[in-house]
């Protein structure tokens, strides 16, 4: 091979990503074989763990569906897990898969009326505080009935939407809506309004990850919150206001100290959060609105009105749970192009661009739980766990599934802890009593922690990996340190309310 076409190769190798990071990725490619052979499985499965890891901590140096993919091919062609297992884990996490391919897609179709209602709440709550909490507090209340990643969905739609309003106004093309805009280039923004954008990226960033944190507020209170609460309840045998009864003793003091902590976050200005709306974008938003009511016509009224009783439909639905929450996603799409008049597929192929590259990307997550599973990663924890004391073994479980769940899925690490737990109630190791504090502690456990990190949540995920992410500057090492306080109040006073109350 010439030295021009070695040279292309290592060009066209992830693209445009640095020089030093491909040869990380190389590096790690051909070290797991070497270690496979020398510390056995085990010890490399957890070294995988860490790249992948690495993958997703420099998500905006290279999307880590490439990246990740090949250690994930990797690891089954070296017999670390096998398709079938991969397969499994998919299968397993299907109604998560749909909920990514047909709901967030919805949402793209309603972003005219999630830009109408947030815009004019932007504009009317100035308290930068009430309107954080205001964030977090709904988040948290959708969460618990709907959808994390639904809710996220919505949070990324309405960030991108006034995001592109202030870009396109910063790069001297005004505020006209129907004008098309590349807001992912800085080359034409003005220098009188790059102070601005700046710290509107950190007033979106702090609102989105306020809100983002809600979720887990919300989500881990209800048996509908998160996947894993339903699948700890139906082992359990818990209905609807057992679980929220059962795990009110831990989740209403965490929801209370949540919020306080998001109020506190604002006044002091830590961790990246405090950053006011500039004024400047305040007026390009509100001239915006004013532009967009002026010029709206009986088809656009129409429209709204449309998306407005598609959104009661689907609140509706999922409320219910009328359906799976990705087959509720495919009605709203089928809804709102039916009657707005979107019927053409390239027009319909864009609401899917925004989901599909993470829902690759989760499957190539859940090869790496596969070998997680199928190596066995987390026995020993479980077994250290499990054979602690009764009195701190809750405490423990709490501790254990918190810290797994920041690594991995937290659907697969209460599936795991759900079963051993059933497995000793069933031989009588443990009581009736026991299983239901332990249960409780896997819950939260597997809830609460897991924000310190964005593979711990897989909103937090689908929000680094949005588009919107870029776009505001939201790294993986961002988002670990903006989740900081919310990690030590929620999992610390999570561990208290496991350890005293339960």
């Amino acid at each position: 091979m010439s030295e021009s076409a070695a040279q292309a190769l290592w060009h066209n190798f992830l693209g445009s990503s640095p020089d030093w990071y491909k040869k990380a990725i190389i590096g790690f490619l051909l070290i797991n074989p070497v270690l496979l052979y020398t510390i056995g499985p085990f010890a490399t499965g957890w070294v995988l763990i860490g790249e992948f890891i690495f993958t997703l901590a420099l998500a905006l140096r290279c999307y880590p569906l490439q990246p990740g993919g090949l250690l994930a091919i990797e690891a089954v062609a070296l017999g670390m897990t096998s398709p079938d297992s991969v397969f499994h884990e998919t299968a397993a996490n299907f109604e998560v898969i749909l909920l990514l391919m047909f709901m967030v897609a919805g949402i793209y179709f309603m972003k005219e009326l999630l830009l109408f209602v947030f815009t004019r709440i932007l504009l009317k709550v100035r308290s930068k505080v009430v309107l954080s909490l205001l964030f977090s507090l709904v988040a948290a209340f959708l969460s618990a009935f709907l959808d994390a990643l639904t809710v996220t969905a919505v949070l990324i739609s309405v960030g991108v939407g006034f995001y592109s309003v202030y870009h396109k106004v910063a790069s001297g093309k005004g505020n006209n809506h129907q004008d098309s805009h590349d807001h992912g280039d800085d080359g034409g923004v003005q220098d009188n309004h790059r102070e601005d954008l700046e710290d509107f990226r950190a007033f979106l960033r702090s609102l989105l990850m306020h809100g983002a944190v809600g979720t887990a507020l919300g989500g881990v209170c209800t048996l509908v919150g998160e996947p894993q609460n339903l699948l700890i309840a139906s082992v359990a045998d818990w209905d609807f206001i057992k679980f929220v009864t059962v795990m009110a003793p831990v989740t209403m003091p965490v929801l209370v100290c949540g919020l306080i902590t998001c109020a506190l976050l604002e006044v002091t200005g830590k961790f990246g959060y405090g950053a006011k709306l500039p004024d400047s974008v305040r007026s390009v938003l509100n001239e915006f609105q004013d532009k967009a009511d002026a010029n709206r016509s009986s088809r656009d009224v129409a429209r709204l009105v449309v998306q407005a009783l598609v959104a009661v439909i689907l609140v509706a639905g999922l409320a219910m749970h009328l359906a799976a929450v990705g087959l509720i996603g495919l009605m709203v799409i089928v809804l709102l192009t039916a009657f707005n008049g979107i019927v053409e597929e390239h027009q319909i192929g864009h609401a899917f661009e925004e989901a599909l590259p993470f829902t690759a990307l989760l499957v190539v997550f859940f090869a790496i739980v596969a070998v997680i599973h199928d190596q066995h990663l987390f026995t020993p924890v479980i077994d250290a766990v499990l054979a602690m004391d009764a009195e701190i073994r809750p405490g423990m479980f709490f501790i254990a599934n918190g810290v797994l769940s920041m690594i991995s899925d937290n659907v697969f690490v209460a599936t795991v802890y759900i079963n051993e737990v059933k497995a000793a109630l069933d031989a009588g190791a443990i009581s009736r009593p026991e299983f239901d504090q332990l249960a409780v502690a896997i819950n939260t456990g597997t809830n609460l922690p897991s924000v310190a990190t964005p593979n711990g949540q897989a909103a937090f995920l689908f929000l680094l990996t949005s588009a919107l992410a870029p776009l505001i500057r939201l790294s993986y090492g961002r988002m670990v340190i903006m989740a900081l306080p919310y990690t030590f109040v929620m999992g610390g006073v999570g561990f208290v309310c496991v350890t005293l109350f339960i």
